[in-house]
């Protein structure tokens, strides 16, 4: 059964910096695109962030560029979003997303929520001090 599992998440203050984890399990992330995305609360689920299966194409949206770095592992099946400067209105739920993408379409990725297929159930983060 394919999963995908966040952890990471916590209580950081601002300024702060937190690293997420997202762990696959029933496949591996080889050909997989992966994406972060966030929910706040009362808030729409926002894309943040992604990286192609090739691992040479990564994109942010403009709420984290400069500050989150994604990255993969794939010898531990795992993909990071190190996320520094954190403030209080990156308080949200946490979430990866995966979507196949081999051949061809190694090098393509979009942080787009309807473009992805598989999700965890993400891991809350909290900026506050």
């Amino acid at each position: 059964q394919l999963q995908l599992v966040e952890s990471g998440g916590g209580l950081v203050q601002p300024g702060g910096s937190l690293r997420l984890s997202c762990a696959a399990s029933g496949f591996t992330l080889d050909d997989y695109t992966i994406g972060w995305f966030r929910q706040a609360p009362g808030k729409e689920r926002e894309g943040l962030s992604c990286i192609s299966s090739s691992g040479r194409v990564t994109k942010y949206t403009d709420p984290v560029k400069g500050r989150f770095t994604i990255s993969r592992d794939n010898a531990k099946n795992t993909v990071y979003l190190q996320m520094n400067s954190l403030k209080p209105e990156d308080t949200a739920d946490y979430y990866c997303a995966a979507k196949r993408q081999r051949g061809i379409f190694q090098n393509i990725c979009i942080p787009l929520e309807s473009w992805m297929d598989y999700w965890g159930k993400g891991t809350l983060v909290t900026v506050s001090s």
